[in-house]
């Protein structure tokens, strides 16, 4: 693919640092704009975005800053409580991994109130986190150390799942709270119930390693993912391999995500090279990605609750690409 293909970001706003991790909240804030924090060396950045698309007095994007919360190190993952509103009285809550194996949640009223939880157990890296969608009470993390764990906001390891491999990405269905995805690195796939704690259902990549996976929340029959150059996509009722398979990055491929906006798109990175990362976006209809955009050392990756809209972190700024439909 040549680079001259690329198109700048719709929006860009300016950050203080280099930024690792991004992630506008998938919950309604109570309030036209949307949540969205993100995270670097340190820090802990919370915010919301208001989009010219959402609001026509807006002039591209209004983005407030609320809070900057201070994190022991760096952050290297970060997930919304659906409890995080703004309305009525504004309450701010998220979870955050880093390398010293240890989440952190953290809860705050936006004026003198804020509290830090930390949750222990995890023996290697934490790869990513989740809160349970409904009710928030939830957070399940996994890990290197060939785990997938469930915590209560206490910190109180609820459930252990054994992985075969480090688990890279997981996911929570949102309406049947007792269904948790599980991503593992050498290329399974697992739908657990929490319950039995069992394996209900797998799909297998057909390769490794495995890099992310997503589950499409607006049609919880497709699940897709990137493993080495390549993004995959399942149809779990029809087959635990594969629908479609397509080369996306030159460079291996690093990150999967769903559209929340479009059930037909979606986004992925590849591995940050030495000055630039590639965003890809496709659709499921075209055999071409329809938007190619780069950041500088770009890292992290989140769409927009309803706007077919993403945004990546980068060299101390955000980039949002809006994906005309």
């Amino acid at each position: 693919m040549q680079e001259d293909s690329s198109r700048s970001p719709s929006y860009t706003v300016a950050c203080e640092d280099y930024v690792h991790v991004v992630d506008f909240s998938p919950f309604s804030s109570g309030t036209p704009a949307s949540l969205l924090a993100y995270g670097g060396n340190q820090y802990v950045v919370v915010g919301t975005c208001l989009f010219q698309e959402e609001d026509m007095e807006v002039e591209g994007i209004e983005f407030n800053m609320l809070r900057v919360f201070h994190h022991e190190l760096r952050v290297d993952a970060l997930a919304w409580s659906p409890e995080s509103r703004l309305d009525r009285i504004p309450t701010i809550r998220f979870c955050t991994a880093a390398a010293d194996r240890k989440l952190r949640l953290l809860t705050s009223d936006l004026q003198d109130r804020h509290e830090v939880k930390v949750m222990e157990g995890h023996t290697s890296y934490i790869n990513h986190l989740v809160f349970e969608p409904t009710e928030g009470k939830q957070i399940a993390s996994v890990s290197d150390d060939h785990t997938c764990r469930v915590w209560d906001l206490d910190g109180n390891e609820s459930t252990t799942l054994r992985l075969r491999s480090p688990g890279i990405s997981v996911c929570w269905h949102p309406e049947e709270v007792f269904k948790l995805m599980v991503a593992e690195k050498k290329g399974t796939i697992r739908f657990y119930d929490l319950v039995t704690q069992q394996a209900i259902l797998s799909l297998d990549c057909g390769q490794s390693p495995l890099m992310s996976a997503d589950w499409c929340l607006t049609n919880t029959i497709k699940v897709g993912a990137v493993a080495g150059n390549d993004w995959l996509i399942w149809d779990i009722t029809r087959s635990s391999y594969p629908q479609e398979k397509r080369p996306a990055h030159v460079d291996k491929a690093r990150l999967f995500k769903w559209s929340r906006a479009n059930e037909s798109l979606f986004a992925t990175t590849g591995c940050p090279g030495k000055i630039s990362s590639q965003l890809l976006i496709h659709h499921l209809g075209h055999p071409q990605p329809v938007m190619i955009g780069s950041a500088t050392v770009g890292s992290g990756l989140s769409w927009h609750r309803t706007l077919p809209l993403c945004v990546i972190g980068g060299d101390r700024k955000l980039s949002f690409w809006m994906t005309e439909m």
